[in-house]
């Protein structure tokens, strides 16, 4: 059977090699991390936290569908996998409950990746291709050594801005671009012609130009005459009628055009021009394009010690972009030659090969190592998770509370309702509800409700009787939702010195039309800026109490003074005070109570679980991290003092 029968075959798609190739090549592993790892990530509750995963030495990174390139243990790490990842108040979360949990969120996903892993692996195999640790090391190296940076922190840097671990870093994109690289070599030979041209791109000559674009071949054939006749012309028709918006606000002005880079015609079009000549229309991915030449410069001149550097620097241009095309063609061949059976997501074939995830190419691949393979992935994230299910948990526990089925129904409802999801008859529609939220986030019913509703509903029942909505709350909120507003023009700045000398212009001309052109000249804020000072009105009790006070002190035509607010200082320029639509309070008090007590009930939960996460004891052997909890701070304190 070959891929093309395999039964539900996984999308194994040429896009994956070309972004693990490419990681590497062009910018060291640092943009196409989702694409390389399977495609995006599921959406959570939790946030992604930095991981780090230690695993068995190897001699050699391949080997029959093991997992390519381990990371080495560190040395304050054993190669033995930890079978208690964390421990929270003292109870323990066991690494099956963290691999079940993983394998729940991320299986799919990580599933794909790793057969693509496999199948590269399967073929090294076949040829005889080893890729030592050695290898992986002097790959790193030489990419760090490219951007300036010592390997450590260059590592660094992939782990704090893209959260790559080195583990992933050398097992999930540099062995296969690696392996692909030795599987392609005989197709990686580079011409002096080819080189020449790289050369070309980078040093040869270019043309100076500037281009109108029009969507109309009339109006092109019109304007292209008219410059003709008058070259000068140009760069103003440029402005006034050219639809690249930003080519015409540089009067047409476009970078140099140089050779090898983009369209053909266009190229031979301006190398072709004198200094002063209007080309004629060309019609280019569905634009009308005329250019005018300004100069042809020179190519650049290039010290003769430096030339032998650039021609290496080239030539790696040149064969990594055959590597591209290679690793894709020899990826997709594999691909379409392999049987893969997809038992993870087929019920049916789970239950006669327990245990299987897949079969590539008649060989199993485990449940477990699956399992392992999302906690060596998302293992400290989904951790981080489950520990804060167990503090929620133990919390619940102590307190001789339960989150019930019927709770966790009820607020799946109340979101349906508060969120629009009604039916004909104007009831919560909750299977709606779930279809959209389960569809926007990427994720199941189930994990859904485990992720985001029970966390909820348990923290809803550790503070809802501690919220009380008062008269004075329900006075402000009143006056904050349907109160009267300021209505305001405003001049944003950065310094105080800036903002003394708007001041004084404005208080010498405190006329509103001469207010918005201040705004529009100095507002560093772009809605003031765009708008002639214009903003939203401003209410009471809108979280900006310096700005409301002085915004509804003033008269109409008043100026305010300098208001500090943060890094900022604003200067109002009053309209006057909009007019109440609604003025007793006792139409809406039902409204005001629902909305008022949802926000501080949703505060309380936030300010709870800070206080449950603060005060918990927790030591992570997984991310290696250890919190001793307020509460048990304290106690040891006390005791030290009593000792004294």
């Amino acid at each position: 059977m070959t891929g093309k029968d395999a039964t539900r075959r996984l999308p194994l798609g040429k896009s994956w090699v070309l972004a693990a190739v490419g990681f590497v090549v062009l910018i060291g592993g640092v943009v196409a991390w989702r694409q390389i790892t399977g495609g995006p990530q599921t959406a959570e509750a939790q946030a992604p936290v930095p991981q780090r995963q230690a695993a068995p030495q190897r001699q050699t990174a391949s080997g029959p569908l093991a997992a390519p390139a381990e990371e080495v243990a560190a040395p304050t790490r054993t190669a033995q996998k930890i079978q208690t990842v964390a421990v929270v108040n003292r109870e323990p979360i066991s690494r099956e409950t963290l691999a079940d949990e993983a394998l729940r969120r991320h299986g799919e996903d990580v599933l794909e990746s790793l057969l693509n892993r496999h199948l590269i692996s399967m073929a090294c195999q076949q040829k005889g291709i080893q890729i030592t640790e050695a290898d992986i090391d002097n790959e790193i190296a030489n990419i760090a050594k490219k951007f300036g940076l010592s390997v450590d922190r260059w590592l660094g840097l992939l782990r704090e801005e893209r959260n790559v671990t080195p583990g992933q870093y050398r097992r999930e994109i540099i062995w296969p671009t690696l392996a692909l690289r030795k599987l392609a070599e005989n197709q990686l030979a580079v011409t002096d012609a080819e080189i020449q041209v790289e050369y070309e791109k980078n040093y040869g000559p270019k043309v100076k130009v500037r281009m109108i674009s029009l969507s109309e071949r009339g109006l092109a054939e019109e304007l292209r005459a008219k410059a003709a006749a008058n070259p000068d012309s140009f760069a103003d028709m440029a402005k006034d009628h050219s639809q690249d918006v930003n080519s015409a606000a540089a009067r047409g002005l476009i970078p140099p055009i140089r050779k090898h880079i983009g369209n053909q015609e266009i190229e031979d079009t301006v190398f072709a021009m004198q200094p002063g000549e209007v080309s004629p229309v060309l019609f280019v991915q569905g634009q009308y394009l005329i250019f005018k030449c300004e100069e042809h410069l020179a190519p650049d001149q290039i010290p003769a010690n430096s030339l032998p550097a650039i021609r290496q620097r080239l030539a790696d241009i040149v064969r990594e972009s055959k590597m591209r095309d290679a690793a894709g063609d020899i990826y997709q061949q594999l691909q379409s030659n392999a049987q893969i059976v997809n038992v993870f997501n087929d019920p049916s074939k789970s239950a006669q090969m327990p245990g299987v995830a897949a079969t590539l190419n008649g060989q199993p691949v485990s449940i477990q190592e699956l399992k392992e393979e999302c906690i060596s992935r998302h293992g400290v994230e989904v951790l981080d998770g489950e520990i804060n299910r167990k503090i929620l948990q133990q919390e619940l526990t102590r307190r001789q509370l339960a989150v019930s089925e019927a709770d966790l129904e009820a607020e799946i409802i109340r979101a349906a309702d508060a969120f629009g999801f009604l039916t004909k008859e104007g009831t919560p529609d909750m299977e709606a509800w779930l279809k959209q939220v389960t569809e926007e986030q990427g994720v199941s019913v189930e994990l859904y409700v485990r992720d985001a509703v029970w966390p909820t509903v348990a923290l809803k029942k550790l503070v809802d009787n501690k919220v009380q909505i008062t008269e004075e709350d329900i006075t402000k909120g009143f006056a904050a939702n349907y109160g009267e507003r300021a209505q305001v023009l405003a001049v944003v700045l950065d310094s105080q010195r800036r903002a003394q000398e708007v001041w004084e212009m404005a208080r010498r001309n405190p006329t509103e039309k001469f207010f918005g052109e201040l705004a529009r000249q100095y507002s560093i804020e772009p809605v003031s800026k765009n708008n002639d000072g214009q903003v939203p009105p401003i209410r009471k009790h809108g979280g900006q109490p310096t700005i409301e006070n002085e915004a509804f002190k003033l008269q109409p035509g008043e100026i305010s003074g300098i208001i500090a607010t943060g890094n900022q200082y604003v200067i109002l320029y009053s309209l006057g005070l909009t007019k109440p639509l609604i003025h007793d309070v006792e139409d809406v008090r039902d409204e005001l109570v629902k909305e008022l007590h949802e926000k501080k009930l949703r505060l309380a939960m936030a300010e709870e679980f800070e206080r449950l996460r603060e005060n918990a004891q927790i030591d992570n052997f997984l991310a290696n991290t250890t919190q001793a909890g307020k509460a048990y701070e304290s106690a040891v304190r006390e005791q030290m003092q009593q000792r004294k």
